[in-house]
């Protein structure tokens, strides 16, 4: 006989199966036992249907299709047998799902089944109904499975219950139906029919309303009853689980207080009592018990307030922290993160344990427990828990540093004390993890540096001392770079010594190696070269004993295979050799980098074009978000929306701050550019009138350079423009960059059209006036006077003035006379507003005042539309 004919029992073809070496070798014989299973059906031989039914169940669990099988299964179901009967709907629950359209054809024989006198047929019906219950289904069948929640054997009750629960799944509606039923479970001795009833009542409270308060107040103090009697019962061989007494049922029972009790303070206060004795008798040596404390602590959390047992169960979850199970300790950090939104003092307590759970070998549990040990800092703890941090951060592994300092350079940016603590601390992570930091963090911290002038004489020491050490990480070296480009002669000079110092002598050429070390070695990437060629070029000025070393290795630089560094140290030689006379003024230190608008940026809320009014930042409040571009710029407004324009176009307009949009006809003083190589010509000054014409701000394209990637390596920022100079042009058209700076006079004032004052904001506590005025010969540019006027008896502090306008226009301002406005009194501030759209579009403005009053943050808003006609 053919050892794979269809009447192979089912035991040799798994032998058969078992014994192949090759996975073709497998799926030669599976076609061939496929083909003869499918002779046999064509056969219509019922001896053989429940053994080919077996062996095409074995054969869809190695993964091959057996969708021809499907009608055997209904065949078998509708036998009269009972072996028939369950091979038939072990095949209907493995070989089909609810999608299938053969599954409508068993709805008649489960009906029949449901009613059957034998209880074992019921119960395979009730068990594959379970499993593969469709909605159509489930509104036909579901009287029977009602009735059968009430049968008289346990065994068929419990089945029916989680039948319902599937139905009730598939079909909210009939959710009502089941309520009745569901609490009669409820009463249940027999546990298998009583965690199925407790499963119903669950699900028939998370889906329905009118059941929720049903079971809210009917039940509730039934189930605790029960929940009491299973914690206080005495040793119960039969549900016994590691010394807990039926842990399954504990656990569905705290699920369904959980719901009863979520938004109810009676239901609360009545299962208070219970948890708390759940939480001090369920012992916590054994997973089961671990099982039901976590459970207990969850409905904690989830009803209503009871301080008293949450720190109850804070204190567990800080044992679980110590268990050595990695399972148990995630959990409890993952509901301590959630714990700390009720009581924060609770957790605090497991400080240390938690912070020992960021040194643990798995790598899930250090990043959960960095995550909560972040969420715990507050700006009593932050220097305790930073330090803690920086000290594994010397030890942690390679892949965990990068998640390790970004969180430290959070936690250090947002509960930093001091600046001097905040340079210190972040000086420790960029010579530890200064590979791994991103570029954001080392800008925030240059701007820090930048304001903190008491702290350049002590920062750039530390730099200094910290490089010499940690020469291998990029990011520290291109801070030390900077600050020893900006402040090189207060490192020299030892000028600004705090007493926390250790004495340091610091020669010129000591602090020229760094700098050329950087530039040399083979390692450094580009952006560190070229801002430690900035930084070579702002040496060559403080340190003059040495400028003909700096100009070696400056020249050394012209044979870079990088194109922008051969440019650039072209350039650089020219101003060291050519041009001493202006080096110190052009190599001044950069302008103080305003706090607020670098924040506001970094969190990508405002363009780049909003400039300040003064320096001291405004924190505004949490809750408080930022306007966005369009409301700030009211883009959505027909008047004001400017015409699109190529991506190149919106690069350099972002990059130089020139409007490259297309504009009406205007004066030939004031032509805009049409082409690229009338741009290029524009911004050189080349074949234009000159600037006593014209008033145009000349460009110092060395401070352009990846201005937007990088912008410490500029030598001056774009909202401080050189003053206005004088173009030369050579018979061959070209322009010498360098040779062209000579300072020109301003042009003489006189008297234009007057134009009417206006109320630009006004408020209660704050009025807002701009005077106007106009530079002759150039009517597309308007001078602004702002006045702001104090209307309160209180002094405003810290204030700063944020404007934006469209692409049309451009905007630039000056300092203000103060960054304090006093009591009743005013400060002024100069505007100049430029025009592209000049007798075609009105000016349009959208502002933001921030400042302190008592110590408190004040953030004011409003748009001027009333320009005066003519602007």
């Amino acid at each position: 006989m053919n050892p794979f004919s269809s009447g192979t029992r089912l035991r040799d073809m798994i032998r058969s199966i078992r014994a192949c070496k090759t996975a073709a070798e497998e799926r030669g014989v599976v076609r061939k036992e496929c083909a003869d299973i499918r002779a046999s059906i064509n056969e219509n031989d019922p001896h053989d249907r429940h053994r080919n039914l077996a062996k095409l169940m074995f054969i869809h669990m190695l993964g091959y299709p057996t969708h021809f099988g499907q009608m055997e299964c209904l065949k078998l179901i509708a036998s009269p047998g009972f072996p028939e009967k369950r091979i038939g709907y072990l095949g209907l629950m493995l070989l089909l799902d609810e999608r299938q359209e053969v599954l409508m054809l068993v709805t008649n024989s489960l009906k029949q089944d449901l009613n059957h006198t034998n209880q074992y047929v019921v119960g395979l019906a009730l068990c594959a109904l379970g499993n593969i219950c469709s909605a159509e289904m489930a509104r036909d069948l579901a009287p029977e499975v009602e009735r059968l929640i009430q049968f008289r054997d346990p065994n068929i009750r419990k089945k029916a219950a989680l039948c319902s629960t599937r139905i009730v799944r598939k079909v909210p509606d009939l959710a009502e139906n089941f309520v009745n039923a569901a609490s009669s479970l409820l009463k249940e001795k027999h546990h298998g029919v009583l965690i199925t009833g407790v499963q119903l009542c669950y699900e028939l409270c998370t889906i329905n309303d009118e059941a929720l308060e049903y079971f809210r107040k009917k039940c509730t103090e039934g189930l605790i009853k029960t929940l009491r009697d299973i914690t206080n019962s005495a040793y119960q061989p039969e549900y016994d689980v590691a010394g807990i007494t039926d842990p399954f049922l504990h656990v569905r029972l705290l699920k369904l207080l959980r719901v009863l009790g979520h938004g109810d303070a009676d239901a609360s206060d009545l299962m208070t009592d219970i948890l708390a004795q759940v939480a001090t008798k369920t012992e916590s040596n054994k997973n089961a018990g671990n099982a039901v404390l976590y459970e207990c602590v969850e409905t904690i959390m989830a009803i209503e307030d009871t301080s008293s047992l949450r720190v109850l169960a804070i204190n567990i979850l800080g044992r679980f922290l110590s268990n050595r199970d990695n399972n148990i300790r995630y959990v409890a950090l993952n509901m301590l993160m959630k714990a700390i939104a009720f009581d924060d003092q609770a957790v605090q307590r497991h400080r240390v344990t938690i912070l020992n759970c960021v040194k643990d070998p798995d790598a899930s549990i250090r990043k959960r427990a960095l995550d909560l040990v972040s969420l715990l800092v507050n700006e009593n703890n932050v220097k305790q828990l930073t330090e803690e941090l920086i000290d594994y951060l010397e030890i942690s592994d390679e892949d965990f540093k990068e998640d390790l300092s970004a969180k430290i350079c959070s936690i250090v940016e947002k509960f930093s004390p001091e600046k001097i603590w905040y340079i210190d601390q972040m000086l420790k992570v960029l010579s530890e993890a200064g590979k791994f930091v991103k570029d954001d963090v080392w800008h925030a911290l240059i701007v820090v540096i930048s304001n903190a002038s008491e702290l350049h004489g002590y920062t750039v020491r530390a730099l200094y001392k910290a490089v010499l050490t940690f020469s291998e990480q990029e990011t520290l070296v291109r801070v030390a770079i900077w600050c020893i480009g900006e402040y090189g002669d207060l490192l020299v000079n030892n000028v600004g010594v705090l007493g926390i110092e250790d004495p340091i002598t610091v020669t010129e050429s000591d602090a020229l190696d760094v700098i050329e070390d950087a530039i040399t070695r083979h390692n450094s990437d580009m952006n560190t070269r070229a801002m430690a060629l900035v930084a070579l070029l702002k040496l060559s000025s403080r340190f003059p004993s040495i400028s003909e070393r700096i100009k070696d290795i400056i020249v050394k630089q012209k044979g870079s295979l990088l194109l922008e560094m051969q440019q650039r140290a072209i350039e650089f030689n020219s101003i060291v050799d050519r041009h001493k006379n202006i080096r110190s003024s052009l190599v001044e230190r950069m302008p103080v980098l305003d706090e607020a608008t670098f924040n506001v940026r970094r969190a990508g809320s405002l363009p780049a074009s909003v400039s300040t009014m003064s320096k001291p930042s405004v924190s505004i409040p949490n809750g408080v978000a930022a306007a966005p571009l369009v409301d700030l710029l009211d883009l959505g407004s027909d008047d004001i929306l400017a015409a699109p324009s190529s991506s190149g176009a919106d690069f350099l307009q972002d990059l130089l701050g020139v409007d490259l949009g297309s504009s009406p006809a205007q004066s030939d003083a004031t032509q805009a550019p049409k082409a690229g190589t009338d741009l290029l010509l524009d911004i050189l000054s080349i074949g234009t009138p000159s600037p006593a014409q014209n008033s145009t701000s000349s460009i110092d394209l060395l401070s352009t350079t990846d201005y937007n990637k990088n912008p410490s390596i500029a030598l001056e920022t774009l909202s401080s423009p050189a003053p206005p100079h004088k173009a030369t042009t050579s018979s061959a058209g070209m322009f010498d960059l360098l040779d062209g700076l000579s300072p020109s006079p301003s042009p003489e004032a006189t008297n234009g059209p007057v134009y009417p004052p206006i109320v630009a904001y006004e408020s209660i506590s704050l009025k807002i006036e701009f005077s106007f005025s106009k530079t002759p010969g150039n009517p597309q540019t308007t001078n602004v006077q702002a006045t702001f006027i104090n209307l309160s008896p209180n002094t405003f502090t810290d204030c700063i003035f944020q404007a934006a306008v469209p692409k049309f226009l451009q905007l630039h301002l000056d300092p203000a006379s103060s960054n304090t406005l006093p009591a009743s009194g005013n400060i002024t501030q100069n505007l100049r507003v430029t025009n592209s759209q000049h007798g075609k579009k009105s000016l349009v403005m959208r502002m933001r005042i921030g400042y302190k009053v008592n110590g408190k943050d004040v953030l004011e808003e409003g748009q001027i539309n009333n320009f005066p006609r003519g602007l």
